[in-house]
Order: C-alpha cells, then sequence, then structure tokens
C-alpha cells in the first residue's frame, strides 16, 4: 500500500526527506543511545575474553575515506537505477473495453453477500526482482485473463504471478502500465475467470457504505473484507510529483491491499485501493484511497489496446507555486520551483538543476504552477518552451523540448 505522509507544519509542498526534529526526543534517543553503547561495549569485551583469536570476529578495516553513509547511499542509488520493470510484454490490440454499470434498485446487499459475490475477482499479485519482490493485489477484469493492479506493485520486477482464489497460478505479462494514474494491466493465460462487475463511481456519494477485499500483509491474509464509507470524492493527492483524484475512504487498507477492491453497497468495484494516509509525528487512522472506476476504465482501455497511454507532453520537471510569502521569506522571485529533475528528459540535458525558479516560458509571465500546466498542455511531445529561470540572483535562459511522459516513466516497452 503506498503510503501518502502528511505534515501539517510544512511550509511549501515539497515532500521532507526525514521526519521533523523534537528536542526532547533527541535528548531521550542520546540517552537510549548511550545506555546500548555501554552495554555492547561490556558485550564485546566479554566476547574479546573469551576468544581473543577468533577470527569469526574479526571484519576487514574500512577503506580509509570511505564512511558507511556513503556505503549506503551507492547502495540505495544502485537499487533506484535498477528500478526499470521488465515484466515479459503481451501483445496489445485488444478490443475488451470495461462497462461501467449504474447502480441497481433495490435493497443494498449484506456484507455476507457483497464478499461471496466479489471474492472469486480479487487475485493476489506476486512480482520478483534480482534484488527484491512485491506483494499485492488485483481484479479481475475479463473472464480470459486481463488483470489490473496498481502500478507501484510491480514497478521495478521482472516477472510477475497471479494467484486465484482456488491456488491456481499463472505466469503474468504485462499489457501495459502508468504511474500517473498508478495502474497497471496484466494478462493470464487462462479463462472462464468471474470479471468484477464494475459500478460508476461518479455515483458515489459521501457517507455511502463502502467494503475492501485485498491482501493485507501479504498472502496468509489473503482475501480479507475490511467496511467503511466514502469520507470524501474527487480528494487530490499529490505523490511523486503526480496528482491523482482519488476516493478517501475509512474501510481500513495496509501493506497488500495495493490493486484491491473498493466495492460500493450493492456488490459493484467502484475503485482500486492504491493509498493510505501517514504522518511523521501523529497516529493517522481511516484514511485510505481509492483510483475511481471512471480513472480506471479510461486507462486501463487505453493500456488493453495500446500498453501506453500517450499525449501527455512532459517538461520533465516537478516542481511547486513560490507564493509572495515564501518569495519574501526565501529572498526569491515569485514563479514556479523545480523539485525534481527527471533523469532522460531534456531538462535535465539543458542543464535544469532542483531549486531553479521559472518566472517566465514562451514569453509569458508564471507566477504560478497552474499557469505553466495549461502552457503546457496546449503543447505536444517535440514543441519547445522557452524559459526564463531564476538561479542565484541570475536569470537564464533554457530551451526545452517536450517528450512524452510514459517515456521519462519508463512506462514503455
Amino acid at each position: 500500500m503506498r503510503g501518502y505522509y502528511y505534515d501539517q507544519n510544512r511550509v511549501y509542498p515539497v515532500r521532507p526527506s526525514k521526519p521533523p526534529r523534537r528536542p526532547w526526543r533527541a535528548v531521550l534517543l542520546l540517552a537510549c543511545t548511550l545506555l546500548l553503547l555501554a552495554g555492547a561495549g561490556l558485550c564485546l569485551r566479554i566476547l574479546l575474553d573469551m576468544g581473543a583469536n577468533n577470527q569469526a570476529l574479526a571484519s576487514p578495516a574500512p577503506t580509509p575515506g570511505y564512511s558507511r553513509e556513503e556505503e549506503w547511499l551507492d547502495w540505495w542509488e544502485e537499487q533506484e537505477a535498477s528500478a526499470e520493470t521488465t515484466v515479459e510484454r503481451a501483445p496489445t490490440g485488444g478490443q475488451a473495453t470495461l462497462a461501467l454499470l449504474p447502480q441497481p434498485e433495490g435493497e443494498p446487499h449484506s456484507f455476507q453477500e457483497i464478499y461471496q459475490e466479489n471474492i472469486q475477482s480479487i487475485v493476489s499479485i506476486w512480482g520478483e526482482s534480482d534484488r527484491s519482490y512485491s506483494f499485492g493485489t488485483g481484479v479481475v477484469l475479463t473472464e480470459d485473463g486481463y488483470v489490473i493492479t496498481n502500478a507501484h506493485v510491480i514497478q521495478g520486477c521482472s516477472g510477475v504471478e497471479v494467484t486465484l482464489q482456488d491456488d491456481r497460478s499463472y505466469k503474468a505479462l504485462l499489457v501495459g502500465m502508468d504511474s500517473q494514474s498508478d495502474l497497471a494491466v496484466l494478462k493470464i493465460d487462462t479463462d472462464g475467470l468471474r470479471p468484477a462487475i464494475l459500478g460508476d463511481s461518479a455515483l458515489l456519494e459521501v457517507g455511502d457504505s463502502v467494503v475492501a477485499i485485498g491482501n493485507p500483509l501479504g498472502q496468509e491474509l489473503r482475501g480479507t473484507m475490511t467496511d467503511g464509507i466514502v469520507s470524501a470524492i474527487n480528494r487530490d493527492v499529490s505523490v511523486d510529483g503526480y496528482t491523482m483524484s482519488l476516493i478517501q475512504t475509512t474501510a481500513a487498507l495496509n501493506s497488500g491491499n495495493s490493486g484491491g477492491a473498493l466495492i460500493n453497497r450493492y456488490g459493484q468495484v467502484v475503485g482500486i485501493t492504491n493509498m493510505k494516509m501517514y504522518a511523521y509525528d501523529d497516529t493517522v487512522e481511516g484514511l485510505g484511497f481509492a483510483i475511481p472506476t471512471a480513472t480506471v476504465k479510461a486507462v486501463a482501455d487505453v493500456l488493453i489496446r495500446d500498453g501506453v497511454v500517450t499525449g501527455r507532453p512532459s517538461i520533465g520537471i516537478t516542481c511547486y507555486t513560490v507564493t509572495e510569502e515564501m518569495a519574501e521569506a526565501y529572498e526569491i522571485p515569485v514563479g514556479v520551483c523545480v523539485d525534481e529533475v527527471k533523469t532522460g528528459s531534456d531538462a535535465e540535458a539543458q542543464g535544469i538543476l532542483p531549486g531553479d525558479v521559472i518566472v517566465k516560458a514562451n514569453g509569458l509571465t508564471v507566477t504560478d504552477i497552474d499557469q505553466l500546466l495549461t502552457l503546457k498542455e496546449g503543447l505536444k511531445a517535440g514543441d519547445t518552451l522557452e524559459l526564463v529561470l531564476w538561479r542565484e540572483g541570475e536569470y537564464l535562459d533554457r530551451t526545452i523540448t517536450l517528450v512524452e511522459q510514459y517515456v521519462l516513466d519508463g512506462d514503455g516497452p
């Protein structure tokens, strides 16, 4: 389950790299550390006295000038660099299209009925690579083996396996994935599956009863159902530089629920669960999110047909608005500040750096991110943006060629 971290003390919308410091916690941590070090020293002394010549206790001397922190950072960068998704691709060009049904008339279904109507449409997703593995949930879309899950479940995987409720397992091929919507479509070689009945998420109202079915914490707890209500609709949540419009729910979601079903009181799947909220310095409960079926249909239909979602020109950066208050506080101009530059983008090639503030684009003054996005959406991949940047007191001109977003996200074959 993807985590969405919330920090109410955050000044501007950049994800903090670590929790905020608390002085009293630092003192407590220091005291605990000293006690642990004292205990460790005593244990080490006993061990050394018992066998000073024991080679098992010996370790190679560290390389001069090379710290453990640097070793960890090198390992982490290696993991990031190897995050390419290399799952074998399925043929595209399929004609399957999803149908969203209206809510039926009559009495709502009982929890027991909802579970029995949907459990055979819920599958387990197991992804693996040379270095790691992931576990999630999927929902059957068609009788002939199309399955939907979250893109982040299979991100970086080299192989994926789908397990049905009757314990039959199949190698899955990747039809297509879309990082922006956090959706991926898989294909398994079988037929006679029970596809989920998809409801129209546009008909949901705050307060509607819903349940979630998925595999929290792994295979042993697969097929778990939790209940709650719709807490909010069209909730904009920004993660990894993308803003998703999601359904918010109180139904309990945990790691492993990613890609599972959010189901309305008539037994219709109205969302694909993908995220829950956390906080660094507070307890957060009952704040889960799901991708509405309106988005699921739009993306899945395109992925089944084409394998990628095209028509999204990208500058190759993530950014945020510099307000007048921020400009005054940090002594920078009002505009759009670059937060991250995508690897392989023309923005990277042209030397744009995090911290640069975009103040003009194609001759127009830019004061907030919406202006920049509106200007970009009127263009297509291959077009250019003439940017004026502020960097440490200087104004720089850069010409950036837009590219298809799926290329930078690594979603293509």
